[in-house]
């Protein structure tokens, strides 16, 4: 388990991401994962009002519902530390983000929600317009802490200083796309991540499917999700990083899509990378990332081959 800064939260390495729960996930399926999650000791369930308003006939909160679902079904509310977003459905003017954050709740069944994110920057609401009805959420007890995802690093440290200067509310938890085959991070924010000392959870950890290793030369894309479709990375740079990734696993004897994860739960300022998985199967293939410990030279050797 690794702690928040700031916080009292204790979460898994793995933080289980839902975007398939009601998508290409059924009720059925969506359950096995996560209660396999949970048996496997995992906490830390990420999810979004938005999740799934892309797929025909949705109009979002699909993923919520399940898992609303399964914690009447379960129990053990207070076991969990589950984080939602709001913003990218109707924006963050500040009459939306309390609307939303209502539904979002109904949905799940909860009175609260561990971390709210606001989930992408509505460049039509004044930021401090948002950062402010962020802090009435807080203050109302309808979120224990506030995280932020896909700003711009100028607009973050807007976001930032606001609440600084205005004592509000802080957002302690950064959400970027990071991983293996994606290193902007690096240069644009794992600078202000120290800076600021938030936690990094990022999302895309396993490169869309790219990284768990079902891509392989020759092949068309076989993505089941179609807007989540790895088949961006198959170019040599891509198969050169796959080709290590295949060699560390097989010196350990477990998957790529551990290796994956575990490169990315050991780069600086990561507090656990988010994976989502449409089935029990999946998720144990992502599992062994949470005990698998490499090397430096394992590290160099992906970091390098993906470069």
């Amino acid at each position: 388990m690794r702690t928040i800064g700031g916080t009292d939260l204790s979460v898994f390495e793995l933080c289980l991401g839902t975007n398939p729960f009601g998508w290409t996930a059924g009720e059925q399926e969506s359950f096995e994962v996560l209660d396999a999650y949970v048996a496997a000791g995992g906490n830390f369930i990420d999810t979004a009002d938005a999740y799934s308003a892309w797929a025909d006939g949705h109009v979002g909160g699909e993923s919520e519902t399940v898992i609303g679902r399964w914690l009447a079904a379960r129990g053990g509310r207070d076991q969990l530390v589950i984080a939602t977003k709001v913003g990218s459905l109707g924006g963050l003017s500040a009459e939306n983000i309390h609307a939303r954050v209502d539904d979002c709740l109904e949905r799940l069944g909860v009175d609260h929600v561990d971390l709210l994110y606001a989930h992408r920057d509505d460049p039509d609401t004044e930021l401090e317009e948002s950062v402010r009805a962020f802090d009435d959420v807080i203050k109302a007890g309808k979120a224990r802490y506030l995280a932020i995802s896909n700003y711009e690093p100028d607009r973050l440290e807007e976001a930032i200083a606001i609440t600084e200067r205005e004592g509000l509310a802080k957002f302690l938890v950064l959400q970027p796309q990071y991983n293996l085959l994606e290193r902007s991070y690096e240069q644009t924010r794992a600078g202000l991540v120290e800076r600021y000392g938030l936690a990094c959870v990022p999302y895309f950890a396993l490169a869309k499917g790219f990284l768990t290793g079902k891509y392989r030369p020759g092949q068309a894309g076989v993505s089941e999700r179609g807007r989540l479709d790895g088949s961006a990375y198959m170019d040599d740079r891509g198969w050169r990083a796959l080709a290590a990734v295949d060699e560390v696993a097989a010196a350990h004897g477990t998957t790529d899509s551990a290796v994956a994860l575990a490169w990315l739960l050991a780069q600086p300022t990561v507090l656990a990378p988010i994976s989502s998985a449409r089935t029990a199967e999946q998720l144990a293939q992502q599992l062994p990332m949470v005990r698998l410990e490499l090397s430096d030279a394992e590290l160099e050797r992906l970091g390098v081959a993906a470069a």
